[in-house]
């Protein structure tokens, strides 16, 4: 049974920038998230960069960033800025 952590939540929001379209660079977001107990979601921009909200307790999202910052095998990642933010409250990560 899992119980929940007293840890604050935290949250990110980050842009990927590189070749992270096509490469399954969400997708693997997302299972890295959700083993990590991480909420929130990825989503493709019209500017070819991927966007990142991330929210849980600090190391399981900065597992996260730190994962943006290398991405799939297929990825290139040039750069990622990552902003502090407020928790939404969010209940599961999407893929949108």
């Amino acid at each position: 049974m899992a119980t929940k952590s007293t840890q604050p939540r935290v949250a990110r929001h980050a842009v990927v920038v590189g070749r992270v379209q096509g490469v399954w660079f969400r997708d693997s977001v997302r299972r890295i998230a959700e083993a990590g107990g991480v909420n929130g979601w990825a989503r493709n921009l019209r500017d070819g960069t991927v966007e990142v909200w991330a929210e849980g307790t600090l190391d399981a999202v900065q597992a996260v960033i730190e994962y943006c910052r290398e991405g799939p095998p297929r990825a290139l990642v040039e750069g990622v800025r990552v902003d502090e933010v407020a928790p939404a409250g969010l209940d599961r990560f999407d893929v949108r």
